[in-house]
């Protein structure tokens, strides 16, 4: 009998036993979850997570699963949409490169309603996270970048594998109510690449985190799905991908060996803008403060990325805060500006700035070469800098800090940015005891105890 993809996935998420996990894992783990609480909490009073909210509210009020942020419990699958959208507002959560998007979005915010829902362990939740993080992570393995360069969007399409992953885990189903998981989320994975720049894009991480939970549930009732969903002629990799474009070998060679969590792990963005911008962000940086150069110095900047990240970042007039996001001009001009990029760029029109929009004006984007970079690099960046006198600056970097264990962010960074993003919706002892909760996490005997510190203290 032949190989059955998501059977034998199954096999494998079955082995995943927190007593098992590596102390590097599980530090990964926490750090992962840490940094999405912080940026779910920020984006949960962005106007797509509010709509969304505000779309549900009738039918949503009854329920035990935490809407973060908010006064607000519902059922498992509205929380999961709700708090994956919020998750997703701001496209500050962390970032996969072998996934092309963002791994612990929808694994969380379908794993932490559920966890609510039933009143998980807080170990349980944390295996079930890495589980599902593997599984992602290693079908994206197998269908990039082809998958990415043909238009969807792997934080969603791939990503409610994960969430499926995960909440199989954390609800201890069978090996073949798994593989039943992972068929029916072949058939609900969505996201066009189209709609980023748009509301739509969080939406896309909310839509998966739901549809990963309810296969799950699902699942647990024994609901059917086709056991070659993956690997039929008309199945997830010949459809999402063709015939030619895949390797089914490179989701099983090595699994968890080491895991994906912990190499190549999660890139915490340190930047509130698309990380296919960063590199470029780094090196403007990185240029202005070793020649103590002022904006009014610069004449022209003339950037070079790689061609599958420049498609989608090259907007030279972004006309929303969301697409000045995915506007590699309008980021390198508060860089610029600024010497960093933050949360209060892309609010309300701050991305109509005059003196913005006069340096985006002067910028010139191109894909990089292979002399310039480096052709199998796809995350430098090289800039060039005019100044007004003539003067010529040039830097480039191969990735943006935090890319890599080599090339780590900055000690207490992390902290920096839970802090000031969960310091927009909660107070500051609020904050602190969120922070310590997580690092605890293996110590609660429900993650409700966690989730609960997410609803505003004046509320509680």
């Amino acid at each position: 009998m032949p190989m059955r993809i998501t059977t034998e996935i199954a096999g494998r998420i079955l082995q995943f036993r927190y007593e098992n996990l590596p102390d590097v894992a599980i530090r990964a783990a926490k750090n992962a979850l840490l940094d999405t609480l912080g940026v779910t909490l920020a984006g949960s009073s962005e106007p797509p997570a509010a709509i969304v909210r505000d779309v549900l509210a009738g039918d949503s009020r009854t329920g035990n699963s935490v809407v973060f942020g908010t006064t607000h419990k519902t059922n498992c699958l509205d929380a999961a949409l709700m708090n994956g959208t919020a998750a997703h507002a701001l496209d500050f959560d962390d970032v996969s490169d072998a996934m092309g998007g963002h791994p612990s979005a929808p694994v969380l915010a379908a794993l932490l309603a559920l966890g609510d829902a039933i009143g998980a362990h807080g170990r349980d939740v944390l295996n079930a996270f890495i589980a599902g993080f593997e599984t992602e992570i290693r079908i994206a393995k197998a269908v990039n970048f082809h998958h990415y360069k043909k238009g969807w969007h792997p934080t969603a399409t791939l990503g409610v594998f994960g969430a499926a992953a995960a909440c199989a885990r954390l609800l201890s189903l069978e090996e073949q109510q798994i593989a039943s998981a992972l068929s029916m989320s072949a058939s609900m994975s969505a996201g066009l690449k189209a709609n980023f720049g748009t509301m739509t894009k969080p939406l896309h991480v909310g839509n998966c985190a739901r549809n990963g939970l309810l296969a799950a549930l699902l699942a647990s009732k024994k609901f059917t799905a086709s056991p070659d969903a993956f690997e039929h002629k008309q199945g997830f990799l010949n459809v999402f991908n063709g015939p030619g474009t895949y390797d089914v070998a490179k989701i099983f060679e090595n699994w968890a060996e080491p895991l994906e969590v912990v190499d190549p792990g999660v890139v915490i963005k340190q930047y509130p803008c698309c990380a296919s911008t960063h590199s470029a962000i780094d090196t403007l940086i990185q240029i202005v403060h070793v020649h103590h150069l002022q904006a009014d110095d610069v004449s022209n900047i003339d950037v070079w990325i790689h061609e599958r990240r420049l498609e989608h970042t090259n907007r030279p007039n972004p006309q929303n805060s969301m697409a000045a996001k995915f506007s590699l001009q309008y980021c390198l001009a508060r860089a610029l500006m600024h010497g960093t990029v933050v949360l209060g760029h892309f609010e309300g029109d701050a991305f109509h700035d005059p003196q913005a929009r006069s340096i985006m004006s002067r910028v010139n984007a191109a894909p990089y070469t292979s002399e310039q970079i480096g052709s199998d690099n796809a995350y430098g960046a090289e800039i060039k800098l005019t100044l007004r006198d003539g003067r010529v600056f040039c830097g480039k970097l191969d990735e943006a800090l935090g890319q890599s264990a080599a090339h780590p962010l900055p000690a207490g960074s992390l902290l920096g940015k839970f802090q000031n993003c969960a310091g927009r919706i909660l107070a500051r002892d609020q904050v602190l005891e969120l922070q310590d909760s997580v690092e605890h996490i293996e110590n609660l005997r429900s993650v409700r105890d966690l989730t609960a510190l997410t609803v505003p203290k004046s509320t509680r």
